[in-house]
């Protein structure tokens, strides 16, 4: 009974055997015999595998030798399906390379019998079909076993889905590391609402052109009064300002308690905002009864357009403020001590600047009360160069204007009696003692513009 289980155990092997010989046939070069799978370095390299494996088997081979003798007549009873199985695997063996071929006559000189035989074969070609599946799986794992990268964007495509990637966890990773970077990047950079982008940012409930009603100005003048955003500001200002150019307005606003609304941002340190401030009280400015409101306001707007940037808008508006604001006698008063200040950026200022100046000081030499201190105020020397010919027409027309009215005024005022109180430095000496504009208006009389001529010829015969 042992001999006939031991056959048995025996026969079973080599089917187990046979069976994954083929097995690995199949896996491997039974997939395209017309094709050649292996190139020569491949032989180089498994030899040099198969002469390692050898040594594995020589090994299983002498210890088989020494358990196994017993088995010896029962491997020559089973002798001939041994050896046809036997002739079948070694003929796999010899299509696998030489080396199997002497391997396994290296077993069969040993003697270890067949059951060592078909273990040895068993592992050899087991050994050999694992090193070639496991190229196979290397192949497979780099060109079918893709994956998607979830760190990478999706395309806005049909499926919506990633494009795959062939090494999935390479490819993740640094995808991942990408994307890791583009979120410290886009969390580190400030937000939008952080810089002050007041365009858009509110809508406004009026156009700047609208011509509104007692109820919406009302709403405009609380939006004022409430907001700090400096767009709002300079929107509700213009709103206002715009409306203000009409009469029934004018009144409408005042009556709303809008004039301290928006004289408070005199205060404010942005010149956009002081600009369109001034901008809206000089519309309110042409009532009477609003000029008494500003009134308050009016040495503050005088000494900010003095300190301004010269010639800026901010200082524009301020001086047109001004000149509304002294077209009447009765806030006059409240300005002349700046008349140094007028006549020093009447010198400095540009050609806009000093037509605004100009235009500014005609009205205090309108008013006969004013002509005292006018006159007797400091004035540079340079402002005789004003009355030269290469001025145009509307600064010399303006400056024989200032000219002609002080001169009236010194005489209706019997102040050439009193020349003794002016300095030399004064404006009195300047236009009546010192005769040197007296010589710059006779030389205009030969000006080219017609209308200069005239203006020229009428200050000389009041002289």
């Amino acid at each position: 009974m042992g001999r006939t289980r031991e056959a048995g155990c025996v026969a079973a092997g080599m089917v187990i055997g046979a069976g994954a010989c083929y097995c690995v046939y199949r896996l491997t070069w039974g997939k395209d015999e017309n094709e050649k799978i292996w190139d020569d370095d491949d032989y180089d390299e498994d030899d040099e595998d198969d002469d390692e494996e050898s040594c594995d088997t020589s090994e299983i081979g002498m210890e088989n030798e020494k358990g196994d003798k017993t088995n010896a007549g029962v491997g020559a009873r089973v002798k001939p399906q041994g050896d046809s199985k036997t002739k079948a695997e070694v003929s796999l063996g010899l299509e696998s390379g030489p080396g199997v071929k002497k391997e396994v006559h290296s077993e069969s000189q040993i003697g270890g019998g067949l059951e060592a035989k078909a273990k040895a074969l068993f592992n050899t070609l087991k050994e050999q079909a694992s090193a070639k599946a496991g190229r196979g799986v290397r192949v497979g794992t780099i060109s079918g076993n893709r994956t998607l990268a979830p760190s990478l964007p999706c395309p806005g495509g049909r499926g919506g889905g990633c494009h795959p990637t062939r090494n999935g966890t390479r490819s993740g990773s640094r995808a991942s590391g990408k994307s890791k970077g583009k979120g410290r990047s886009k969390s580190n950079k400030a937000p939008a609402t952080i810089w002050p982008v007041r365009r858009g940012k509110f809508n406004f409930p009026y156009k700047i052109d609208d011509i509104l009603s007692a109820p919406d100005l009302q709403k405009v003048l609380n939006i004022l009064e409430r907001t700090n955003d400096p767009f709002i500001q300079e929107v509700a200002l213009v709103t206002l300002g715009n409306n203000a150019a009409y009469s029934f307005n004018q009144n409408a606003i005042r009556e709303l308690g809008g004039v301290p609304i928006i004289a408070k941002l005199i205060k404010t340190k942005d010149p956009i905002i002081r600009e369109k401030t001034y901008n809206a009280l000089n519309n309110l400015s042409v009532n009477a009864e609003n000029q008494g409101k500003i009134k308050t306001y009016i040495s503050q707007v005088c000494d900010d357009t003095m300190i301004c940037r010269l010639d800026s808008a901010v200082q524009m508006a301020g001086l047109r403020l001004l000149t509304n604001m002294t077209v009447t006698n009765h806030y006059q008063h409240l300005l002349s001590y700046s008349f140094p200040d007028f006549f020093a950026l009447l010198f400095l200022g540009n050609h806009f600047t000093k037509i605004q100046i100009m235009k500014l000081i005609i009205n205090f030499t309108e008013n006969p009360a004013m002509t005292r201190e006018l006159v007797s105020c400091k004035v540079p020397s340079e402002l005789i160069s004003l009355f030269n010919k290469e001025w145009d027409r509307e600064i010399l027309l303006n400056i024989l204007t200032l000219f002609e009215n002080i001169n009236d005024n010194i005489k209706s005022e019997g102040l050439a009696s009193s020349r003794k109180e002016f300095s030399r430095s004064s404006l009195f000496f300047l236009f009546k003692e010192s005769g040197v504009c007296v010589k710059k208006i006779r030389a205009l009389a030969n000006h080219n513009d017609l209308v200069v001529k005239v203006k020229v010829l009428k200050v000389l015969t009041k002289l």
